[in-house]
């Protein structure tokens, strides 16, 4: 009986590579759309596709916990948004660039920002309220020192309200959503962050892939099966033990940022044939869910914007939301407070207590701070000025939330003890960077329901194509004999093509096992049955 299982075993070792070496052959004849739909009739993975599950690396909460999270916060941040305090932003818009000259500025309609006037916002934000004096007793020669930046505590370059050459913007009116902004400009932006300021972890691509946004260009039907493939085995540039914690937090952080800011152009994609904007399934595909690293790095943001709302939930119980209409002001006060409670009521999702742990890391959090200010200055080398404004605000939102992380101690969030630790412009955008990372995942679920859907509808399709093909053959049946070439023709040009390949599949795999192949397979089946061992209903099938 021993010898019997050894032979078997090597049987198997010996016909896996051959069924291997001839699905192989069969997917190398085909087209890359072909090619896809092979994998997905041989791998049935395709109804999970999209689907994230387990733990979030270099998190403490899984997939699925995101997601209900998620479900219950999106329509709060939704309405938040909306309202007077959140949906005004002030910022520089138009700072020049400090690293290079651009000049790669859109020209698009698409790209222009609506901004508007001091007049329309509530007198107490107005520069002429808020900005320093420019005189003194001192003389007109006296200048004060010029506010800085930031602070040792900031993570990024602060835009300050009082700031008399910024602008205010409705984020309603400015909605961050496809542009047409690509080639050079953008890709310059994306590989000075990526390759000068990401501690040299840099994601596995080619120098294309830097054009349209680093991300590869949306795909035409005939590449969308070729994406699908492989998903599982794109490498994360993470997984390396010798990238400490710390440095995959900033990667997976910026990966995330550019993910989710992908799925928001693909999900307000214009058709410029029919002019109306909409979810675009194949630009989601390539630019983020054929890439589960980054489809993970979402998620990642998620909880990090998470844990930061949730650890300065006393100080924004405490804050002030003033613009002049107390009623307003209520309202927006309980939504906040609603809000976290929700978050606060969460799992814990992150540890920020992990990093900058030991003595020596000290340095490593000052250059922490170093380059993601870096990466805020380099939005302003966007050349499209709709992407800047989402990218400055959202770069700032997330400085915000490392500040509230790593910046201050739980005690000393106290809006009684320490009242102005945040200003009014870091508020706004670490809430709205949280809805836009929460629209994502939003967006991520329902691509997922448009894919299955295109799935399905195959489906539907093959099926009424095999009808079709039963008709033929029942009203053919009566004249097969003289007619069996003829009918075997209609047949063919009846199906669509995808049955035309598998066809062809069979025919070359004929081919490949070739007469001496056949004889050996036939032989070892009929040892097998000599023996009385189960014959594998594979080989069966090979020599049938």
């Amino acid at each position: 009986m021993r010898s019997s299982q050894f032979i078997l075993l090597l049987l198997f070792s010996i016909g896996s590579p051959l069924l291997f070496s001839i699905r192989d052959s069969i997917l190398a004849l085909k087209t890359p759309l072909e090619q896809s739909r092979v994998e997905i009739l041989l791998d049935k993975t395709d109804q999970n596709y999209c689907i994230p599950s387990g733990m979030i690396s270099d998190a403490c909460c899984d997939f699925e916990t995101v997601e209900k999270i998620n479900n219950d916060l999106t329509p709060r941040l939704r309405e938040l948004s909306k309202t007077k305090f959140f949906k005004y932003y002030k910022l520089k818009l138009y700072k020049e660039c400090p690293f290079w000259k651009e000049y790669g500025m859109c020209v698009n309609q698409a790209c222009a920002v609506e901004t508007t006037d001091e007049s329309n916002v509530p007198e107490m934000w107005r520069s002429d309220v808020l900005g320093a004096l420019q005189t003194s007793q001192a003389g007109t020669f006296f200048q004060p020192f010029k506010k800085c930046e930031y602070t040792d505590q900031d993570f990024c370059v602060v835009e300050d309200e009082s700031d008399s050459e910024g602008v205010f913007v409705n984020l309603l009116d400015n909605p961050e959503r496809f542009t047409g902004y690509a080639g050079a400009s953008a890709s310059r932006v994306w590989k000075s962050i990526y390759e000068e300021n990401c501690f040299n972890i840099i994601p596995p691509i080619n120098n294309n892939q830097f054009n349209n946004n680093h991300f590869a260009s949306s795909s035409t039907g005939k590449q969308l099966g070729n994406i699908l493939q492989n998903v599982a085995r794109r490498s994360d540039p993470t997984d390396n033990e010798e990238i400490c914690f710390e440095k995959r937090v900033y990667y997976r952080l910026i990966s995330g940022l550019h993910s989710s800011i992908s799925i928001h152009i693909c999900n307000e994609y214009l058709n410029q044939t029919t002019g109306q904007w909409g979810p675009n399934l194949e630009c989601f595909i390539t630019r983020v869910a054929s890439h589960p690293e980054r489809l993970q790095n979402v998620y990642f943001n998620y909880i990090v914007l998470l844990r930061a709302i949730s650890k300065a939930a006393d100080y924004l119980n405490g804050y002030e939301f003033c613009t002049g209409d107390k009623n307003q002001d209520l309202q927006v006060k309980a939504m906040v407070s609603e809000l976290l409670n929700v978050a606060r009521s969460c799992p814990e999702t992150f540890d920020e207590k992990q990093m900058f742990a030991s003595p020596e890391s000290r340095l490593l959090k000052e250059e922490f701070k170093a380059r993601f200010r870096n990466v805020s200055r380099i939005m302003d080398c966007v050349g499209c000025d709709k992407c800047r404004l989402w990218g400055k605000l959202q770069i700032s939102g997330l400085g915000t939330a490392l500040k509230v992380l790593f910046s201050y101690d739980d005690e000393y969030l106290n809006p009684k003890v320490n009242p102005n630790l945040l200003t009014r412009t870091e508020i706004v955008a670490l809430f709205n960077t949280f809805n836009r990372v929460s629209e994502s995942l939003s967006a991520i679920e329902h691509f997922r329901h448009v894919y299955q859907e295109s799935i399905r509808g195959n489906d539907k399709q093959i099926n009424n194509e095999e009808s079709s093909k039963v008709e033929i053959e029942t009203d053919t049946k009566s004249h097969e004999s003289s007619t069996t070439k003829n009918t075997t023709n209609r047949q063919v040009d009846s199906l669509s093509e995808e049955y035309q390949f598998i066809i062809k599949a069979i025919i070359s795999t004929k081919n490949i096992l070739s007469s001496y192949v056949i004889n050996f397979y036939q032989t070892i089946i009929r040892q097998l049955e000599y023996w009385n061992i189960p014959v594998p209903v594979l080989l069966k099938s090979i020599t049938s």
